[in-house]
């Protein structure tokens, strides 16, 4: 498929798929949280990742390579990889789905604030300064709130949304700011999963036993998780950010937080209160903002 310059409609209701699909992720990963340690979870996730990637690779005929020059990039990646999961299933296993995806989503404020400093050409514009105000206030008030979450909000739990969202920041920073940007997309993802799972199967050693009450049901959600989620899902992801422009396909990760918010409540009955809805608003709105396309300068 060719390289579009804007978006059609193919690509759009593609990516409101994607974006449903990864918020029913959420609801996935609490599920299999029952049955596995989350950490430990994690860690067989990126395992399963791995081999089902490197397979694929070996299939396209581009086995992966790890070359030197790529190294320490890579390294990094993997480590804010395995950091955002760790604390993204810790998160999913203490408080809700609703907390979790209006503030994991908050990703593209700490992103751009980060970027402005550290990438050429990624200045806060008075538009986008809107953007991170009103999704900074939206977490801020999901963070604060203590009502809407009927004993299941937990402010660990969101601490631990909050430092995912960081973890997946700085791999966009990585992947964008470091020379691991010259390679293609399927070989950075295999860079992230090979090296964070040693890290996160040696963490999970730290947070207690690593079978919980284990069912067939939890095998099949881990299985899924690796091979659907991880690398099936994302690779699609990495497919539509190569045909569409990158700030069109960010953009409709505002729909995100919103179907979390509204699948937490439909299939986990999670309260939503005014709360919830009021945060998820402004950090969709606020993403939307940031994400705004610049317009060209007039000559």
């Amino acid at each position: 498929m060719e390289r579009k310059d804007k978006m059609d409609a193919f690509g759009a209701a593609s990516l409101t798929g994607f974006a449903l699909f990864l918020a029913f992720n959420q609801i996935i990963i609490k599920f299999v949280n029952h049955g596995l340690q989350p950490v430990f979870f994690a860690g067989l996730r990126s395992l399963i990742a791995v081999v089902c990637l490197g397979l694929w690779m070996w299939f396209k005929g581009r086995p992966p390579r790890l070359e030197r020059r790529y190294m320490v990039p890579g390294i990094a990646a993997g480590i804010a990889f395995a950091a955002e999961f760790i604390c993204l299933f810790m998160a999913l296993d203490l408080t809700t789905v609703t907390r979790t995806s209006v503030i994991l989503y908050s990703m593209p404020v700490w992103l751009a604030i980060a970027a402005h400093f550290i990438l050429p050409g990624e200045r806060i514009t008075p538009i986008r300064g809107v953007g991170l105000a009103l999704a900074f206030a939206g977490v801020a008030w999901a963070i604060i709130d203590r009502s809407s979450g009927q004993g299941q909000a937990s402010l660990v739990g969101d601490i631990c949304a909050l430092m995912a969202a960081w973890g997946w920041a700085a791999i966009t920073l990585i992947a964008r700011g470091t020379r691991l940007r010259e390679v293609k997309p399927e070989m950075q993802l295999f860079w992230q999963v090979l090296v964070s799972t040693p890290i996160v199967l040696l963490a999970s050693l730290f947070f207690g036993p690593l079978v919980r009450d284990l069912e067939a049901m939890h095998v099949v959600g881990l299985v899924f998780q690796g091979v659907v989620v991880v690398s099936a899902g994302f690779m699609f992801w990495l497919w539509l950010l190569s045909i569409y422009p990158a700030a069109s396909v960010a953009s409709f990760s505002f729909l995100t937080p919103i179907f979390g918010v509204f699948l937490g409540w439909l299939i986990l009955n999670e309260h939503v209160g005014l709360a919830g809805l009021g945060a998820a608003a402004l950090v969709a709105v606020g993403i939307v903002l940031i994400n705004r396309p610049r317009r060209p300068a007039v000559a």
